[in-house]
This record gives structure tokens, C-alpha cells and sequence, in this order.
């Protein structure tokens, strides 16, 4: 019998579609390819997998604001129970309030039940059990294989609790070092996400002067999506900047890990090119650090000439708000950045864990240290080059990887060819992650499969002219565009002028 919503085998048999097991969290699409019995299943496995790992099986769980969010939560939180975990559910909430429960409450295993940005229909969780990491390939592969082989073990010992004020305490350790000395004037978007339930509060806990966008929470995302790499949002943003006179605005995600930002003139600052801000006023005051980033981000990391004085040492690293919180904690980095709006700090600013508000105030107190100058100011003291947003044509999950690597090896053999793209020699190919093609005058085009949705990932950035940065992106479409299993761009570069 066919496991499909209204009928009788979706309420009695479990369904888990195998293609939501990502590389380093889990993402279905509800009730399409997951029911509740498969969240039950689902918290059974990770029940098991931290009994079998020898982790304490006291667990933290929370849901962001979606209309099935709650009872996908339950589901999970009856299997977590069935495997004998102590659960400490934590409400409503955002990723990392989940995460600094972890510590708060001292238990080392989270459960966040979350689509992040992706659309309505979309559903996941995030989860751990060592803070302040989060489960990557090695052990998401292993939780696959026990839920659809259906080897977990019950156990004894299960119970529950509803944790009352987490989001008190979450906010009261944000702003803990005070207000700024100087007043900020900040809009705030959150595309009527979990986020506006948290950020306008946090940020006047510092100060700042709140201009809200979208903060109602809504379910339905009426106007936006709340993706902080979303031109759409980022647009919004713009005018309303433009219209109050603000500082500059930031934009979180649906579960506020992420944060986006737009300065005074309405320009975008991505994450990356933020990151180089965030790392030299960090180098500054806390002497030379490691930073990590990922592989879609800036040249500018190595050749900033601020950071080389500051002895900046960066290391680029795999795509993936796991991985790069794994990278930072293992080599101790003072933070990390990732392209898409992830932001890890450590110690004495944070805990390692990616938190969107964290982040926006830290951009805060960078302004606040920056006297009297502008944010736009600040960008315009950076090297400039031209990048593209993060664009994602659609591509199957079960070849995306496949096309990626077909992608890489003509790349690799024309290479070995001595081709040029757009009169220059290809000097380098990036492998850590997808396929990065360097040229010899620095421009890049990034092509790598999305972890956690049907799609490629595709960026571009040029040192030289916003001219070679759209022929960068021409010639890595054209070859894209030889592949029939590549779909359309949820957003896409114009040519090269």
C-alpha cells in the first residue's frame, strides 16, 4: 500500500524518505516524504545512537514557527522517550537558543526540529551530542542506516519536561556586556520567522534603536522568505534603510542562525565580505587569530592587507555550518564564516555555535568601536572586488553530486589543455569541497552540490571588473547549461557587458 497523505497506511506505517538524510542535518518535505510515525522513528534512532555512543542521554528539543513544527516535535520527542532520554523541551525557540540550552542546562545532546530557510512544506532538525557540534556525514549516515533499517533498541529511564524562561536567558546572556556607547539605528528583518520573537528584543538589550520588517511571526511567509541570502528580503531591507536612515539592517533566517547584512547605503554586505570586516576588529582586539572559512567565500582572507599586518592566519574549508564549526573548534579559531550568513565564534565572544544574533550584535559593537564612521565606510576600505550572491540551479539529489564531479573533471581537462577563460590560464582547481576554478588574475567561479536541498550551488567573484566576474559566471553557466539534469536558478547573473 502506497504511504501517502489521507490514508489509512500514512497514519499506521512509518515513512522516511532516505534523500533526507543531508550531509550534515536532516530535511524532508512534510507530509510528502515523512509522517509522524517517521519523526517517531526518527527520535528513536537518535535515542539509540547517543545511548550506543556513551553519551548522558539528557537531550535538549525545541521547534521553530511553522504550523507543523509543534506536532513533528512531539512525534520525535515520543521516540527520544522511547529510547530512554531525558528530554528538556525548550518550546519555541531558534537554533541556537537550542544551542546555548545545551550549556544552560548542561545537556550535551540537541534535537532542533527546523526547516532553517527553506521554504513552507519543508521541515528537519539539527542535532548533536557533543556541544557544540552537530552532526556531520559520518554520523548522519549512521542514523540513517539504524531508522531505515529499523535497529534501534528501546530502553527504560525516558521522561520529559517542559523548560520554562530559556529565551530570558538566552537574551540576558546576549547582551551581558552592556549597552553601546553609541546609538545605533538598526532595521530588523525577519521574515516573519522565529527570529522576530528574539532579535528586536536582544538588540534593544544593547541599545540599539529597532526599526522592525517583518517580525510578526507568520507561518505563511506572506511577503519573503526568510533566507538572508534571499535578494528579495535583502531588497526590502534596502528601502526600508533608505527610507528611515538607519545604520544598517541585518536579516536572519527562519530559525536565526544565520544573519544577513545591508549598510547605510543600501548596499548588501554578504557574509564573507563581512567576515573580513568582523576579522580585522577582532585581530585587533584580541591579538592574532585563526579564523576559518568556507570555500564559496572571499579571496580578500589572504590578501587583505589589514589582516596580514594583524598576522591573520585563514584556512578555507568545506561548506557546511557543521563543518566549519567543527574546523573552529579544532583548531581553536578565534571564529569562523561561511558565505552564507553562519557565523561561529569562540571564546571569550561566543561558544563555538553559529548564531545569527550573536553575530548581528558583534556587528554592533564592531561599529560601536568604529567611531563616528559609517558601515559603508568601513566596506569601502576593503580591496574591492566583484562577487555574485550564492545562486542554486536545480539539480536532483540523486545526481547532483554526480554532476558536480562530471563538472570538475572537464574543468580539470581542460586545465591540463592549457585552455584560457577569458584570456587567462586557469591556475588552480579547489577540490575540498565541489569544484573551485581560480584564474591567474584571482578571479573564481565555485560550483558544489547543496547539502541540504535539490540543487547545485553556484558563486563567482573577480578581483578585476564586475565584467570578468559576469564572464566567470557565463562560462560556468554555458558548461552548467550542457547538463540536462541542471534546472532553472532560484536566482541568476545577467551576461557579462
Amino acid at each position: 500500500m502506497s504511504i501517502r497523505p489521507n490514508t489509512e497506511a500514512f497514519e499506521r506505517e512509518v515513512l522516511v524518505a532516505p534523500s533526507g538524510f543531508r550531509e550534515y542535518d536532516a530535511r524532508w518535505l512534510y507530509p510528502e516524504q515523512i509522517n509522524l510515525r517517521g519523526m517517531q522513528a526518527l527520535g528513536k534512532g537518535i535515542g539509540t545512537m547517543i545511548r550506543e555512543h556513551g553519551v548522558r542521554p539528557d537531550i535538549i528539543v525545541g521547534h521553530d514557527y511553522r504550523s507543523y513544527s509543534a506536532a513533528l516535535k512531539q512525534a520525535l520527542v515520543i521516540g527520544l522517550i522511547e529510547s530512554g532520554c531525558r528530554v528538556h523541551d525548550i518550546g519555541l525557540a531558534l537554533s541556537p537558543v537550542a544551542y546555548f540550552a545545551q550549556f544552560e542546562l548542561d545537556c550535551p545532546a540537541v534535537a532542533m526540529v527546523t526547516a532553517s530557510h527553506n521554504e513552507n512544506g519543508w521541515t528537519g532538525v539539527k542535532i548533536g551530542a557533543e556541544r557544540p557540534l552537530t552532526f556531520g556525514p559520518d554520523e548522519m549516515n549512521e542514523l540513517k542506516d539504524m531508522v531505515l533499517g529499523n535497529t534501534f533498541k528501546p530502553h527504560s529511564g525516558g521522561s520529559y519536561r517542559y523548560v520554562e524562561d530559556v529565551k530570558e536567558a538566552y537574551i540576558a546572556d546576549l547582551v551581558k556586556d552592556g549597552p553601546l556607547n553609541r546609538k545605533l539605528k538598526v532595521v530588523t528583518a525577519c521574515g516573519n520567522g522565529t527570529a522576530g520573537m528574539y532579535a528586536p528584543q536582544a538588540l534593544r538589550g544593547i541599545g540599539c534603536e529597532v526599526v522592525e520588517l517583518d517580525c510578526e511571526p507568520d507561518y505563511r511567509f506572506l511577503k519573503v522568505n526568510p533566507n538572508p541570502e534571499d535578494m528579495t528580503m535583502l531588497h526590502a531591507m534596502r528601502e526600508r534603510i533608505l527610507e528611515t536612515g538607519a545604520d544598517f539592517g541585518v536579516a536572519f533566517d527562519g530559525d536565526g542562525d544565520r544573519c544577513g547584512v545591508v549598510d547605510d547605503m543600501g548596499e548588501e554586505l554578504f557574509a564573507d565580505k563581512m567576515g573580513v570586516m568582523l576579522a580585522r576588529y577582532l585581530s585587533k582586539i584580541h591579538g592574532s587569530r585563526r579564523f576559518v572559512v568556507d570555500v564559496k567565500s572571499t579571496g580578500l582572507y589572504m590578501t587583505d592587507p589589514v589582516l596580514r599586518e594583524n598576522n591573520v592566519e585563514t584556512e578555507y574549508w568545506k561548506t557546511g555550518h557543521s563543518y566549519i564549526k567543527r574546523r573552529v573548534n579544532e583548531i581553536d579559531a578565534l571564529a569562523g564564516f561561511e558565505k552564507s550568513g553562519h557565523f561561529f565564534f569562540n571564546e571569550p565572544i561566543g561558544r563555538g555555535y553559529d548564531d545569527g544574533l550573536l553575530s548581528a550584535i558583534t556587528i554592533c559593537r564592531m561599529m560601536d568601536d568604529a567611531v563616528g564612521e559609517a558601515l559603508s565606510a568601513l566596506r569601502k576600505e576593503l580591496p574591492q572586488t566583484w562577487g555574485s550572491p550564492t545562486m542554486s540551479p536545480y539539480c536532483p539529489d540523486e545526481c547532483k553530486y554526480d554532476v558536480v564531479e562530471r563538472f570538475r573533471l572537464i574543468y580539470e581537462d581542460r586545465q591540463a589543455a592549457g585552455a584560457k577563460i577569458l584570456n587567462q590560464s586557469i591556475r588552480e582547481i579547489v577540490t575540498v569541497n565541489g569544484a573551485r576554478i581560480v584564474l591567474q588574475d584571482g578571479t573564481w567561479g565555485l560550483v558544489r552540490a547543496s547539502s541540504n536541498k535539490p540543487c547545485l550551488v553556484v558563486v563567482v567573484e573577480s578581483p578585476v571588473s564586475e565584467i570578468a566576474m559576469r564572464g566567470m559566471f557565463r562560462e560556468i553557466d554555458d558548461t552548467l547549461s550542457t547538463f540536462p539534469e541542471v534546472g532553472e536558478y532560484d536566482q541568476k547573473l545577467g551576461a557579462a557587458a
